[in-house]
């Protein structure tokens, strides 16, 4: 199993949900988050002073898939949120040793 961990734009979450849960996905789990990045950011004056205002607010969205839908996952949030401009977000794709149930104690595919 992997677990796919898209940082996408604020703006393409009801997209990205309205995607996944016609291509019939499981769940999804979503977070708000700032980074930055080649993104950038811009400048606010605070009591005068010059400040450079670099984290970016994202969405963090998690999936635990099988081996073989990692693909179709990865490719179904590319289509959905790419925009083609600088922040449009990053992909990370990670190896999940075990999923566990907590309320009935199954393991694996099962638990998710």
């Amino acid at each position: 199993m992997k677990k796919i961990q898209a940082i996408i734009r604020p703006g393409m979450l009801e997209p990205l949900k309205d995607a996944t849960a016609q291509a019939g996905l499981g769940g999804m789990t979503v977070s708000t988050v700032h980074g930055c990045g080649k993104q950038g950011g811009w400048k606010e004056y605070f009591r005068g002073s010059e400040i450079l205002v670099n984290m970016q607010p994202k969405m963090q969205c998690e999936f635990v898939v099988k081996d073989e839908d990692v693909e179709k996952v990865v490719e179904l949030i590319c289509s959905t949120c790419r925009t083609g401009e600088v922040g449009d977000g990053k992909i990370f794709v990670i190896p999940v040793e075990e999923v566990i149930r907590i309320r009935t104690g199954e393991r694996g595919a099962d638990a998710v």
